[in-house]
C-alpha cells in the first residue's frame, strides 16, 4: 500500500504560481511512477504530468507543457507540481496518483493509488 497526501492548493490570480506536493508513505515510494491529474466541476478527471521512479523522465498534457513542472525528492518520499502562468481553466482538483508497474502513462486506469486531492482556484 502506498498512502498519498497532497497540499499547497488555494486561490490564486491568474498569471500567479502555486507548487503543489504530494506526500507518500508505505511501500518504497522510489518504486513508483508519479502521476498528477485533476477534474474540474461537470468534467472528467484529465491528466496533467507524470514522472518516472529517477525523475529522468516526464511526460505532459499539451494544455499545461511549458506552464507546469512535475519533479520528485525521493529521499522525502515527496513529488512535486510546480504551477506557473496559471489560468482560470486551470481550477479543479488535482490529484496525485502512483503506479508501479505501467510506466509513465497518463491513463488514469493504470495507477494504483490516490490522493484524496487538493484543490487550486484561479480567479480571473
Amino acid at each position: 500500500q502506498v498512502r498519498l497526501v497532497e497540499s499547497g492548493g488555494g486561490l490564486v490570480q491568474a498569471g500567479g504560481s502555486l507548487r503543489l506536493s504530494c506526500a507518500a508513505s508505505g511501500r518504497t515510494f522510489s518504486s513508483y511512477v508519479m502521476g498528477w491529474f485533476r477534474q474540474a466541476p461537470g468534467k472528467e478527471r484529465e491528466f496533467v504530468a507524470a514522472i518516472n521512479w529517477s525523475g529522468g523522465r516526464t511526460y505532459y498534457a499539451d494544455s499545461v507543457k511549458g506552464r507546469f513542472t512535475i519533479s520528485r525528492d525521493n529521499a522525502r518520499n515527496t513529488g512535486y507540481l510546480q504551477m506557473s502562468s496559471l489560468k482560470p481553466e486551470d481550477t479543479a482538483i488535482y490529484s496525485c496518483a502512483a503506479n508501479r508497474y505501467w510506466g509513465v502513462t497518463g491513463s488514469p486506469r493504470e495507477y494504483d493509488y490516490w490522493g484524496q486531492g487538493t484543490q487550486v482556484t484561479v480567479s480571473s
